[in-house]
């Protein structure tokens, strides 16, 4: 008899949260036509998610997964919708969640960099505890979320299940160099410059990136390739990190560093494809989904060495550490200046990306959707 599987979709347009629902959610369209499925879904969205197939239903719901409405809305909405199983795409349960649900955990950044301690954290800290330690089973994309979740957590292992998430297709898939112009005159781009994309958090080591990049920066200004190099940041919340443009302002390279709100899939892959190399010094990640979709446009990657970093980009970036600024800039000099050097990187990542497919994180999550869905809630 075919399931009835729910899924909270509301942070679809997220810039990684996103990309994991969006691809999970049309791999498993294409892989499950047998299983009912009803995504919960913002009203704006539902539009998007029409063609996923007859067994693809939607429930518009305008609540957020923050603040105290969260915690009455969707216990209430999900037990309406009287599923055999329950998938939340990251760690924001509501209390009173009906059982059985599977949780996917994208890291720990929520109790491993806690910021300001009130009892608003407090209350949001238990509320994370809470929902994975009721899951029926947790999703965990690297190895190194997994091993986060049981050290911190204390919840065991055979509770949670690795499952790689993976590149979006669309990064992949050939440019057109006509529109690719285009789109770089529209941001009046005509330099070399080096990429980050990504949340601006005070563990994404932003600073110290623009710190590398002036050290660099100042080396090669009588280049004659690199003397006009600059650097261009992607990211939300620039505002709640004044760190950042305080970075700026000392190490004196505010008019090389440009910064760019968040950029739509197509956008973004023309700043991957025509930068001269993607920098991500990430202090702490759960995986590395970033640099992976820099390397399967063709862009030679600069990664912090962190575990879950070198799990997604194994010997295909070149690795720094991200405590050292020096560090970082010979990372960064070293492909600029070594085309052999680059052009490995290019191979390599372009093969390393391809190791990651939505089809297998699908499969295998739908694996775990018909093991849970079988199970009786405890």
């Amino acid at each position: 008899m075919p399931l009835h599987i729910a899924i909270d979709v509301r942070r679809l347009r997220d810039f990684g949260i996103g990309t994991y629902i969006r691809n999970l959610t049309r791999a498993l369209a294409r892989l499950d036509r047998e299983n009912r499925y009803t995504l919960v879904a913002r009203a704006a969205d539902v539009a998007e998610l029409r063609d996923l197939g007859p067994n693809f239903d939607c429930k518009a719901c305008e609540s957020t997964d923050l603040g105290f409405q969260h915690n009455l809305v969707m216990p209430r909405l999900f037990s309406s919708l009287n599923a055999n199983l329950y998938h939340i795409p990251l760690n924001s349960v509501a209390w009173f969640m009906p059982k059985p649900y599977v949780l996917t955990i994208h890291d720990m950044s929520t109790l491993l960099f806690p910021g300001r301690k009130d009892l608003r954290r407090y209350m949001h800290e238990e509320r994370y505890r809470r929902g994975a330690k009721r899951a029926a089973r947790i999703i965990a994309v690297s190895n190194a979320t997994r091993r986060d979740i049981e050290s911190v957590l204390r919840i065991p292992g055979d509770r949670i299940t690795r499952i790689y998430s993976a590149p979006d297709p669309a990064f992949q898939a050939a440019g057109d160099e006509s529109q690719e112009r285009q789109i770089l005159e529209r941001y009046s781009i005509s330099f070399p410059y080096i990429l980050y994309a990504g949340t601006i958090r005070s563990r994404k080591n932003i600073p110290r990136l623009i710190e590398a990049f002036a050290v660099v920066r100042s080396e090669l200004e009588r280049h004659p390739r690199y003397k006009d190099l600059r650097l261009v940041i992607i990211g939300d919340e620039l505002s709640k990190n004044p760190a950042v443009r305080h970075a700026v302002a000392q190490s004196r390279v505010a008019p090389m560093v440009r910064f760019l709100g968040f950029v739509p899939t197509d956008t973004l892959r023309v700043f991957y494809r025509s930068a001269e190399l993607f920098a991500f010094p990430s202090l702490y990640e759960g995986f590395g989904l970033a640099p992976l979709e820099a390397m399967a446009c063709g862009t030679p990657v600069v990664a912090s060495d962190v575990p879950s970093l070198v799990e997604a980009v194994g010997e295909a970036a070149q690795l720094v550490s991200p405590d050292n600024v020096f560090d970082i800039a010979r990372g960064i000099r070293e492909i600029l200046l070594d085309d052999d050097l680059r052009n490995f990187l290019v191979r390599a990542g372009r093969e390393q990306a391809s190791h990651f497919a939505w089809e297998a994180t699908a499969k295998e999550t739908l694996a775990i959707y018909l093991e849970m869905a079988e199970k009786k809630p405890n």
